[in-house]
């Protein structure tokens, strides 16, 4: 018999949160052609192999020239919201003309999410990306029993304040742009505060143990030093996805922004995530809208086809 070739999927490894390639998060993004589709074991498939810490789907909604399904995928679970992973689409439709409009929207599992092309007027020819997300709210964590859990995971560290968010953001809203998907993985987050920048640079955690922790998502964050360039940073452990340490987790910043926001009475933020790669992310929480701007550019690395 035969076999049916199918059809290549277009991709491009993007680092994101950076302007500089091998720095800041790697997302690949494939782009589907309409009605090519693959099922839900193959985007997983897919996403182990590039074996990064995510893997972005995009399909073209038919009749919109900008808008599009997204997908985010881990080695291991596919997610309910990505920020790296949103901004490397963002700019591989931007920077290869996949799009004739300075802003795309996703329809995702979280609703329908923004990305507007901002020149960048300092460097010609170069450009921004703004993503508009929704605020992640944080509250007391609800058990202090887990303090010393979360001690003995990073390595003895001192801890400030630990927190957790209120809200998870596993709303469907079309089932019909995502027929047979399996439901997303929880993205429970947990903010854990120390007491100095140098206590997050430099920590080295015991994933093993950090696994054991409740959340799915780990921040460690602390205030940056009086007259650094940047409000906060924060570094993002997440074993149970698949993902030991996201050299920059944008959706994160959903949480810290409405964290920092309380903590210092502002609104807008200079983040520094604090990874080996490392990567800078420019925040504003809009407190009336409940909604959280990122905002940073990326460099595509990588680009090829899928043909298996």
């Amino acid at each position: 018999m035969a076999m049916i070739m199918k059809k290549p999927v277009k991709f491009f490894v993007v680092d994101a949160f950076t302007e500089s390639a091998f720095k800041g998060n790697q997302a690949a993004v494939c782009i589907f052609e309409d009605d090519h589709e693959r099922d839900h074991a193959w985007l997983q498939s897919l996403a182990a192999e590039f074996n990064i810490s995510e893997t972005c789907f995009l399909t073209p909604i038919t009749g919109h020239n900008a808008r599009f399904r997204l997908r985010w995928f881990t080695p291991t679970v596919e997610v309910d919201l990505c920020g790296h992973g949103t901004l490397a689409s963002a700019h591989s439709l931007f920077s290869n003309g996949l799009v004739d409009s300075d802003k795309v929207e996703f329809v995702t599992r979280s609703g329908i999410l923004t990305a507007k092309r901002v020149p960048d007027n300092k460097m010609k020819g170069f450009f921004f990306i703004e993503l508009d997300f929704p605020v992640i709210p944080t509250c007391e964590h609800s058990s202090n029993h887990d303090m010393s859990m979360f001690s003995k995971a990073l390595n003895g560290a001192t801890i400030v304040d630990v927190r957790e968010t209120t809200t998870t953001t596993d709303k469907i809203i079309s089932k019909s742009f995502f027929s047979g998907a399996a439901k997303a993985s929880s993205t429970d987050k947990i903010i854990v505060e120390l007491p100095c920048w140098e206590d997050v640079t430099q920590l080295q955690p015991r994933i093993d143990e950090l696994s054991k922790c409740p959340g799915k998502l780990i921040i460690v964050t602390a205030a940056a030093p009086e007259g650094s360039d940047y409000d906060f940073c924060s570094r993002f452990f997440s074993p149970k996805l698949g993902v030991d340490e996201d050299p920059v987790c944008g959706s994160a910043h959903c949480s810290l922004a409405y964290y920092w926001s309380l903590k210092m009475n502002k609104f807008d933020f200079l983040a520094y995530s604090a990874s080996r790669r490392s990567g800078t992310v420019k925040v504003r929480y809009d407190k009336e809208k409940q909604r959280v701007f990122l905002t940073g550019k990326a460099v595509t690395v990588l680009k090829g086809s899928v043909l298996a």
